[in-house]
């Protein structure tokens, strides 16, 4: 005759397997982040809680660098979360702007992607002033091509955005953690209240 779990067992049983699940959502599918900075404004702001695709690009081979099950490779536009190339310890989310093969150009805050002016109704720019390249390569930078295997990225608050012209590409197999799709919560940056009007806004 077959013995009965306890309570205990079937609980601890239960628990353990919530925990593994959401384990694997949190490394696989689906992950949380929130948003420390501005240099995302206007599309995300400070105090935005956002969810991330882990899988729309691949998911990563357990102690390699090799990705398996790739639904789309990382396109022009896109919102990523990566591991900060300088130090892995930290993460960043800015927009992709140019994908390998892509030749990319700043002139006085203008992005050229391929020879032509890059349609950005997302930037904004609070800083009149334009920094010559000799200077800094904020407002001026390229022309370059994007290496294989490698993505370009900014923020959409310009002139406030340190990336990809200040510290060089994002590796796409190796740094890339994934899409932001969706704010799920928001909180005004002092915490003082909800932001009602951005909960379940989808990120483009």
């Amino acid at each position: 005759m077959e013995r009965k779990k306890s309570v205990f067992r079937e609980y601890a049983e239960a628990i353990i397997t919530a925990l593994i699940l959401a384990l694997l959502i949190r490394a696989y599918v689906v992950q949380a982040f929130k948003i420390p900075s501005g240099s995302m404004i206007p599309t995300l702001d400070i105090g935005d809680h956002i969810l991330v695709n882990k899988f729309i690009y691949g998911t990563t081979i357990p102690f390699t660098d090799d990705r398996i099950l790739v639904f789309e490779k990382p396109k022009r536009g896109d919102i990523i979360v990566f591991k900060f190339p300088v130090d892995h310890k930290r993460d960043f989310i800015k927009r992709v702007i140019g994908v390998e093969g892509d030749r990319i150009e700043i002139r006085n805050k203008v992005v050229y992607v391929n020879g032509k002016p890059l349609n950005e109704p997302y930037v904004i720019h609070n800083d009149n002033g334009v920094e010559p390249g000799w200077a800094e390569p904020r407002d001026n930078l390229g022309p370059f091509i994007v290496p294989k295997g490698k993505v370009f990225v900014m923020g959409d608050n310009r002139d406030q955005s340190y990336d990809s012209r200040f510290w060089g590409y994002v590796d796409v197999n190796k740094e890339i953690l994934g899409k932001a799709f969706i704010i799920y919560w928001s909180w005004s940056s002092n915490r003082h209240w909800i932001r009602f009007d951005r909960i379940g806004k989808l990120i483009n």
